[in-house]
């Protein structure tokens, strides 16, 4: 059985070790060649170099600085959420109640979420059913703006005459209205589904146009001159100089339609019907329902936020820079 001594930093060296320095000393330096007071002076330094050293203190985490840069995360957001909270009570106790207060909808909302995927026909279905359609119909038309915009950015911003040619068309077309373009999809496509689909497809088009473009320009002329010299195709400049370079811009374009084809996919469901989170709205004002219109509110900007977010990930993890909401 093997047992150990362990001695603090504070204690005195073991007595055999005193001994032998007590010698070292005494043989190097005659008893009449030094002092009394010398020969203490040079046991305690040989006594306190034999003695072992006192161990490093482990480190220490700055609790304080953890906690405070804690509160800093989540203490503004808090305080933003609760003078929404404050407001909200304020303008439903001076509205009389016309405005639900923040504690029945708080009730309502609880009891809409506790079954969101129930069907009792076309018209009455849950607000799950209703977001997943929405984000069908944005899917599929913020698809196929990718598929059309991204390589037309690329072509407009490579070639100066097509920029030149379809820079006009995209400034008149940009600045129109969503809605307006409802009417002219109904007209073409018999249908309110294709015509909201329509709807998100020419509105999220252009920041992909646009930005994919701007980075295409901006592309440094050194690689260009490189890739003259070495004779590059020019698929090979697009795929090894100009998208890794446009990338950041492109996915800019992206987050930009994103936001753009959600918004838009909300006023267009209220006017063609159907099922969708926009059509729930409307649907809850025709049943003087302002609860359920509240939340859905809430359940709109939720989505649009998760959306955001998403694409931001996105974006940082294929590009050095750091991207900000």
């Amino acid at each position: 059985m093997v047992s150990a001594v362990f001695h603090s930093p504070l204690d005195a060296a073991p007595v055999a070790a005193q001994n032998a320095m007590n010698n070292v000393a005494s043989s190097a330096y005659p008893a009449s060649a030094i002092s009394p007071k010398t020969s203490q002076t040079a046991a305690a330094a040989a006594a306190s170099a034999a003695a072992p050293a006192p161990a490093a203190a482990a480190p220490r985490r700055d609790w304080a600085a953890l906690s405070r840069s804690f509160w800093m995360a989540v203490l503004p957001p808090l305080c933003g959420l609760g003078l929404l909270i404050g407001l909200w009570a304020v303008v439903s106790t001076t509205t009389g109640g016309n405005i639900p207060s923040p504690k029945d909808t708080w009730v309502q909302a609880l009891e809409v979420f506790s079954n969101p995927f129930y069907r009792n026909g076309p018209n009455d279905q849950g607000v799950g059913w209703n977001v997943l359609m929405s984000l069908q119909r944005v899917a599929i038309g913020f698809g196929m703006a990718a598929l059309v915009g991204i390589p037309a950015g690329f072509v407009i911003g490579r070639f100066a005459f097509l920029s030149r040619m379809f820079n006009p068309l995209i400034s008149l077309l940009r600045p129109v209205s969503p809605l307006a373009w409802l009417p002219i999809g109904l007209l073409v496509f018999k249908g309110a589904n294709p015509a909201a689909i329509w709807t998100i497809f020419i509105c999220s088009i252009w920041p992909m146009i646009i930005n994919t473009a701007v980075g295409v320009q901006r592309v440094p002329q050194d690689y260009m001159n490189v890739a003259r010299v070495l004779n590059l195709s020019e698929w090979k400049i697009a795929t090894k100089i100009l998208f890794p370079a446009v990338l950041p811009y492109m996915l800019t374009g992206v987050r930009l339609a994103v936001g753009t084809a959600w918004l838009v996919i909300v006023a267009a469901e209220m006017l063609t019907g159907g099922v969708g989170i926009g059509f729930w709205v409307w649907d809850e004002w025709n049943n003087l329902n302002v609860k359920n219109i509240i939340i859905a509110i809430f359940v709109i900007g939720i989505v649009g936020l998760v959306l955001e977010f998403a694409l931001i990930k996105l974006a940082t993890a294929f590009t050095f820079e750091e991207v900000k909401a």
